[in-house]
């Protein structure tokens, strides 16, 4: 009886450590991955709806969790609070202000792949540095932080 429990003890002790390994620290980016989602006042379906996302892909900061809701931030600056279902870990960044260059390498002076509206959603690949390399349908390349809004300061170089 007594190697049961331990062994009982030992798997619970074993999930618990797995999930704090995997939890990210706040706030942290995450990526809408419904394409309908609604966002709401406060931490539950008995709170009222604020707004909706009608498309997925768009990068979004989570700032707080509460059981299965996460209290996000959009690329506007409104909060709310969604399901976790409709977000995902993979990361994207948003195309922000005007239309920017995506370059064939992380350099000023690189050659152009093309031009990027704002608004445009792009799958984050890579940050090296001051340069996200990002896929935006069938094409690959690279823009500068500041013409994005998804990738948290202080992220250090990483691929996705």
């Amino acid at each position: 009886m007594r190697l049961r429990i331990r062994i009982a003890f030992l798997l619970a002790l074993g999930d618990a450590v797995t999930y704090a390994q995997t939890t990210p620290v706040l706030p942290y980016a995450v990526t809408l991955r419904a394409q309908e989602a609604n966002v709401r006042v406060g931490p539950g379906r008995q709170y009222p709806l604020s707004w909706k996302f009608v498309r997925s892909g768009i990068p979004l900061i989570v700032l707080a969790e509460v059981g299965i809701w996460r209290k996000i931030q959009d690329a506007e600056g409104e909060e709310g609070w969604i399901h976790q279902n409709m977000l995902t870990m993979r990361r994207s960044a948003l195309v922000i202000e005007k239309t920017h260059s995506l370059l064939d390498k992380p350099s000023a002076d690189a050659q152009v792949v093309a031009y990027l509206e704002p608004g445009t959603s792009a799958q984050l690949q890579e940050i090296r540095g001051d340069w996200l390399r990002v896929k935006v349908e069938r094409l690959t390349g690279w823009l500068h932080r500041s013409q994005t809004w998804g990738v948290l300061k202080g992220e250090k170089d990483r691929r996705f």
